[in-house]
């Protein structure tokens, strides 16, 4: 037999070879490949449970048309007839089309009202920013409580806990922003007060600025006894290594902040123009 021939018989037999061996293969991995599909239907089953009551919170179009009339028509009660008007589509269209997946959380939806009746106002309509149907997109419920306590406020006292350090030198900024805004509104999650803060000053609603304070120091005596401010800068001072003290800071209103306040914040019966 030729040395061509020989090969090509070893080629065979090796095929074979290996063709008998992937039903042992096949078996091998049968047992894993069960118990991971189980598993995956257990996760598919625990996905489709989980969506169930998402279903029932978003809203057609009946159920849009049934809040329109009701919240928005109540909001321009008191307003003259020869001042209503139909609302700028670039407004109303996506304030409509966000009320599907925002309807059901009263506080986003009450601002999604307010801006709807401010652009049907003549007289407001000038406040009805289209960014605005996105900024109450991107707001949580706790944070659309906070604005409606900055819409009374010219300024919110704040602090940043600073520990600074003895031998290394310098300092670290521990915590950020801290207020009692999220009690004082009674946010559902009064421990992200900070975060929340963050995002609204990230939108553009309100302003920390660097190195600025509220003048007057009685401002603060509340936020600086607070039972959190006193046990961080505690835990955080150790003689001869630390110390830690509160930077006092302000939170404000942007203008671009007071105009959505205006047109999305403040009750359609107490809102002024301009």
């Amino acid at each position: 037999m030729s040395d061509e021939s020989s090969k090509t018989k070893d080629i065979v037999e090796a095929v074979t070879e290996l063709t008998k061996q992937v039903p042992i293969y096949q078996d091998a991995i049968q047992p894993a490949a069960k118990e991971l599909g189980k598993g995956l239907e257990v996760v598919a089953k625990a996905v489709n449970a989980a969506l169930v009551p998402i279903e029932g919170l978003v809203w057609g179009i009946e159920k849009i048309r049934e809040f329109v009339h009701s919240r928005v028509s109540e909001k321009l009660k008191d307003v003259p007839p020869d001042r209503i008007q139909a609302p700028d589509p670039h407004v109303a269209g996506p304030t409509l089309e966000a009320l599907r997946y925002s309807g059901h959380h009263d506080e986003l939806s009450e601002m999604f009202a307010n801006l709807l009746a401010t652009s049907m106002d003549r007289e407001t309509a000038i406040n009805a920013h289209p960014s605005f149907v996105d900024i109450i997109k991107e707001l949580t419920p706790d944070e659309a409580k906070i604005l409606t306590i900055l819409a009374t406020r010219d300024s919110v006292p704040a602090v940043n806990i600073k520990m600074t350090l003895a031998k290394a030198g310098g300092y670290i900024l521990t915590h950020r922003n801290i207020t009692t805004l999220g009690v004082e509104a009674s946010c559902q999650h009064p421990q992200l007060t900070s975060n929340y803060l963050g995002n609204l000053d990230r939108l553009g609603l309100i302003d920390i600025p660097f190195g600025v304070r509220i003048k007057d120091d009685k401002a603060y005596e509340t936020l600086l006894e607070h039972p959190q401010i006193k046990e961080i800068i505690k835990s955080q001072t150790h003689e001869g290594s630390t110390t830690c003290e509160a930077e006092k800071r302000k939170v404000e209103v942007t203008d671009y902040g007071k105009q959505f306040i205006r047109a999305c914040v403040i009750g359609k019966g107490i809102q002024t123009k301009g």
